[in-house]
C-alpha cells in the first residue's frame, strides 16, 4: 500500500513515518543502554587470536590437552639477563626481578630457582625405586654384579660428584641414578652459590627469569603495560652493561593490539576524512555530513550485537568493521545523489522514490553477510553479525530519521557531472550498437582465464598475524641459549589403565629417542620418564627379594669393606618402601616440569601428553604415532590450516547459495528478465576479481572468499540502482560512482593493512568494487518495460 503523502508539504512525514521514527528512537535508546551495561566492567574487546579460531575437534579430552599446551602462552613470560661477568649478570637479574615484582603486572616473578632441596631430597629418597629410568632399572635387575662393581668404583673415586641424597642413605646409588635421569632438558643449570638458573653462551652469562602475569595475556590492559615495562627494563639493563631478552604471550598480544589499533585508526580515520571531502565536493553543503549519523548508528548496533552474541568483540573485527563506513554511507548517498536528476529534490520525496530499491539492496547485502554465519570460523561469524547488525542500524536511521534532519535543505550538485555521466552512457550505447560489447567481453574473459590459471591457494594461520621481527628474533635466541624450544605439536596418549598408558608411552618413547639421535627432534617430555608403573615397581621389589640376586650384589661392596649385612639391610629398606602412584610423584617438586602432562581419568580411560621440544622434521615425528594404539599426533597449526581449506570450500558453496537466494528475491520482486541482467554484474565482477588476484600474484584465501561474498552484494547493489533508474540514468550513475568511491576509500585502504589477512580482504573488495562500477552501467531495464519502473 502506498503511503499517503501530504500534497501541501511534500516533506511532511506521514503517520506511518512518524511511528517508524518513534520506534527507531526507542530502539536506539535501548541499544545505548545495552551498550553501557556491556561496558560496566570495561571495554568488552578481545585481542586473543585464539578467540577467532575454530574448534577443530569435538573431543573434550583433546580440548583439555590443547588448553594445557597453550597455558604457557597466556600466562607466562620468560626473560634472560646476560652480562660478561657472572656476578654482574646475577645482580642485574635480581634488580630486574625486584622491579617486575613491584610493578603490579605479575602475580609471581622468579629469579631464584626456588628449589626446596629438602623436599627434593625427601622425594628422591622415598620414591627412588619408582623414579629411576627404565634402562637403569633393567640393568640393576638383570646384572646386579656389574651394577655393584660400577657403584663401588664411584664410591672410591675421589673425583666422583655426590648426589642430593647422602651416600650413607643411598649406598646403592639409586637416588643418584634417578637424579641423573630426571635432569630437565636444556642448557640451563642450577647454580648452588646464587640459587639461580644460568648458562654461558656467546661470551656472556645468562640468568633465567620467569614471570606469571596477573591477568590474561590477551586482555585489554596488561599486554601494553607489560610491553612498556619490558622496553623500559631493556633500556635500563643495556645502560648498566647487560642485555635483556624476553618473550611471552603478553608481548605478542601487545604487538597485535598495537597493529590493530593503528590499522583501525588510520584506516578508519583516513576513509572517514576521504568520504567527508568527497561528499562535501559532491553536494557542496556542510549539512550533508549528517549522512554520517546513520554510519555511527550502524557501528554502534554492530558492536552491541557482536558483544551480545559472543561476549566480546575482537579487535580484528573492529579493524575490518571500520570499513563498514564505506557501505553504511551508501544508503543516504543513494537518495542524496538523486539531486543530480531532480530539479525539485527534497529529502523525503527522494527517499520515497528510492526506498523499494534500498530495501532490495539491504536484503541482498544481508544475504551475503548472513551466509557467513554458517561457517565454523568465529572470525567470520563475528564479522557477519557485526556487519549485518550495522547495516540494519544504518538503514533504519537513514529511512526513519535522516529525512527529518534534512528537511528544508537542498544540495548544490555540480552541473557538469550529469552531462559527463550522460556522455559516458551514450558512449556505452554506441559500443553496444556496434557490437563492441562482444569483443570487449571476449577480451575480459581471456584475461580472467589467464589470471585464474596463475591463481594460487593459501591457507595459513600466519596470514592472521604480522609478528614483529624483533620479537621473533628474541624468541629464537632464547630458545638457542636455554635449549628449550616448545612447539604446538604434541602426542596425546590414552589407555584403559595407568600400566597400559606407561607401556604405550614407553613404545612411543623408543621411536622418539631414535628421532632425537637423528636430530629430527631436540627432546621430549613424557610421564614414563618420571615414574615407573606400579607393576614395574613390584617386579623390581620381587627381584630384590630373590636370594640369588642378593648374593650377586654384595661381593663388590665387600671388597671395599662394606659388609654384606649392611648392603642387604639397605636393600630391605628399599623393598619396604611403599609403591608410588602417578599423582604422588607429580605432587612432589620433581614432578613440577611434567605436572601439566597428566590429564587424569576421562570416561573410564587415563590420558597424558607427550610434549615436544625443538621439532625439526614434522613428518618424521608424526609418523612415530603410526601403529601405536591409543597414540595420536596433534598438530594444532596444521589442523587449523586444514580447517581453513575446508572452510574455504564451505564459503564458496555459501557464495553460490547467496546467489540463489538473491536470485529468488529478485525474481519475486523484479521478474525473471531483470534477475538475469542484475545477477550478471556481480558474477562478472567476481570472475574478474579472481583473475586480477592471479595476475597480481595475490593468493586465494579464506578472506578472499569473504571479500567476494561482499563484492557480490555490492555489485548487485549497483546493478539494481542502474536498473531502476530513479531520476534518470545519469543521476543513478553518479550515485553508483559516489558509493563506489566511498567503498574504495574504506575497503581499499584495508589493502595497506599490516595484517596479511586484512590486506588480502581489502584488495579483493577494492578490485570487486572497481569491476562492479565498470559493469553496472551496462544494465538497462528489460525490453518489455521500456520505461523505468516507478514506485
Amino acid at each position: 500500500m502506498k503511503p499517503k503523502i501530504s500534497r501541501l508539504d511534500p516533506e511532511a512525514p506521514t503517520q506511518r513515518e512518524r511511528l517508524l521514527s518513534l520506534i527507531f528512537r526507542v530502539a536506539m535508546v535501548l541499544v545505548l543502554l545495552v551498550g553501557a551495561w556491556q561496558c560496566r566492567h570495561g571495554w568488552p574487546v578481545s585481542s586473543s587470536l585464539l578467540d577467532l579460531l575454530p574448534s577443530v575437534s569435538s573431543d573434550k579430552l583433546r580440548h583439555e590437552a590443547d588448553a594445557q599446551i597453550q597455558k604457557p602462552l597466556t600466562r607466562q613470560m620468560v626473560a634472560l639477563v646476560g652480562a660478561p661477568d657472572r656476578g654482574h649478570a646475577i645482580e642485574l637479574a635480581r634488580g630486574l626481578g625486584h622491579l617486575w615484582n613491584h610493578s603490579g603486572l605479575f602475580a609471581k616473578v622468579q629469579v631464584d630457582a626456588d628449589i626446596d632441596l629438602n623436599a627434593v631430597r625427601q622425594q628422591m629418597a622415598t620414591q627412588r625405586l619408582s623414579l629411576i629410568s627404565g634402562a637403569g632399572r633393567q640393568r640393576f635387575m638383570n646384572d646386579p654384579a656389574a651394577y655393584a662393581a660400577q657403584r663401588v668404583r664411584e664410591l672410591v673415586d675421589p673425583f666422583s660428584v655426590g648426589g642430593l641424597v647422602p651416600t650413607d642413605e643411598d649406598l646403592l646409588g639409586l637416588a643418584r641414578m634417578a637424579e641423573k635421569s630426571l635432569r630437565p632438558p636444556g642448557k640451563m643449570h642450577f647454580d648452588l652459590a646464587s640459587g639461580t638458573l644460568l648458562t654461558e653462551q656467546d661470551g656472556k652469562f645468562w640468568v633465567l627469569l620467569r614471570a606469571q602475569t596477573s591477568g590474561d595475556a590477551f586482555d585489554q590492559h596488561s599486554p601494553a603495560a607489560i610491553a612498556a615495562l619490558v622496553d623500559e627494563s631493556r633500556a635500563g639493563v643495556a645502560k648498566d652493561g647487560g642485555e635483556l631478552l624476553a618473550t611471552g604471550g603478553a608481548l605478542y598480544a601487545a604487538a597485535g593490539q598495537s597493529q590493530a589499533q593503528a590499522d583501525s585508526l588510520w584506516i578508519g580515520g583516513g576513509s572517514l576524512l576521504g568520504i567527508v571531502l568527497l561528499m562535501l565536493l559532491a553536494m557542496r553543503r556542510w549539512r550533508v555530513l549528517l549522512a554520517f549519523v546513520p554510519v555511527a548508528a550502524g557501528l554502534l548496533c554492530g558492536i552491541v550485537a557482536c558483544v551480545a552474541a559472543f561476549g566480546s568483540i575482537h579487535i580484528l573485527t573492529l579493524a575490518i568493521g571500520a570499513s563498514l563506513i564505506g557501505i553504511a554511507v551508501d544508503f543516504p548517498l543513494h537518495y542524496l545523489g538523486k539531486s543530480y536528476g531532480l530539479s525539485d529534490w527534497t529529502a523525503r520525496d527522494a527517499l520515497r522514490r528510492v526506498l523499494p530499491g534500498l530495501s532490495i539492496i539491504l536484503a541482498a547485502t544481508l544475504v551475503g553477510y548472513l551466509a557467513l554465519l554458517f561457517t565454523p570460523f568465529p572470525a567470520l561469524t563475528q564479522t557477519a553479525v557485526f556487519s549485518a547488525a550495522g547495516l540494519l542500524g544504518a538503514y533504519a536511521c537513514t529511512v526513519c530519521e535522516l529525512p527529518r534532519w534534512l528537511r528544508g535543505w537542498a544540495p548544490r550538485p555540480w552541473q557538469g557531472l550529469p552531462r559527463l555521466a550522460q556522455s559516458l552512457l551514450d558512449t556505452l550505447s554506441v559500443w553496444t550498437a556496434r557490437r563492441t560489447l562482444r569483443w570487449l567481453a571476449l577480451g575480459i574473459a581471456l584475461m580472467c582465464a589467464g589470471g585464474l590459471l596463475k591463481l594460487s591457494v593459501q591457507d595459513d594461520l600466519r596470514l592472521w598475524v604480522n609478528l614483529p621481527p624483533t620479537l621473533l628474533d628474541q624468541a629464537r635466541r632464547i630458545g638457542e641459549i636455554t635449549g628449550i624450544m616448545p612447539t604446538s605439536q604434541y602426542f596425546l596418549v590414552r589407555a584403559p589403565d595407568a600400566g597400559t598408558l606407561y607401556q604405550r608411552q614407553a613404545d612411543l618413547g623408543q621411536k622418539l629417542d631414535g628421532l632425537v639421535e637423528k636430530k629430527a627432534l631436540a627432546s621430549y617430555l613424557s610421564l614414563n620418564q618420571l615414574l615407573a608403573p606400579e607393576s614395574a615397581q613390584q617386579q623390581l621389589r620381587d627381584r630384590m627379594r630373590d636370594p640369588s640376586w642378593r648374593a650377586r650384589l654384595t661381593p663388590s661392596f665387600e671388597t671395599i669393606g662394606v659388609p654384606a649385612s649392611t648392603v642387604l639391610a639397605n636393600v630391605d629398606g628399599l623393598v619396604n618402601l611403599p609403591p608410588v602412584k602417578m599423582t604422588d610423584a607429580l605432587a612432589g617438586p620433581l614432578g613440577e616440569s611434567r605436572r601439566d602432562l597428566w590429564l587424569g581419568e576421562h570416561d573410564g580411560q587415563v590420558a597424558a601428553i607427550v610434549s615436544l621440544q625443538g621439532l625439526r622434521d614434522t613428518s618424521a615425528v608424526a609418523a612415530a604415532a603410526q601403529g601405536l594404539e591409543g597414540v595420536s599426533y596433534i598438530d594444532q597449526t596444521g589442523d587449523l590450516n586444514r580447517s581453513f581449506a575446508s572452510t574455504r570450500w564451505e564459503a564458496a558453496e555459501l557464495k553460490l547459495l547467496s546467489y540463489l537466494v538473491a536470485g529468488a528475491l529478485l525474481w519475486l520482486t523484479l521478474g525473471r528478465h531483470a534477475t538475469w541482467r542484475l545477477l550478471a554484474v556481480p558474477l562478472a565482477a567476481s570472475a574478474c576479481t579472481l583473475g586480477a588476484l592471479g595476475i597480481l600474484g595475490q593468493p586465494l584465501t579464506l578472506f578472499s572468499l569473504f571479500g567476494l561474498l561482499l563484492v557480490s552484494a555490492i555489485g548487485l547493489d549497483y546493478a539494481i540502482v542502474m536498473y531502476e533508474r530513479v531520476a534518470g540514468a545519469a543521476s543513478c550513475l553518479i550515485g553508483v560512482v559516489l558509493a563506489a568511491l566511498t567503498t574504495l576509500l574504506s575497503f581499499g585502504l584495508l589493502g595497506l593493512s599490516s595484517t596479511p589477512a586484512i590486506a588480502n580482504f581489502g584488495i579483493t573488495v577494492a578490485l570487486g568494487v572497481s569491476f562492479s562500477v565498470l559493469f553496472a552501467p551496462w544494465v538497462r531495464p528489460t525490453p518489455e518495460t521500456p520505461h523505468p519502473p516507478t514506485h
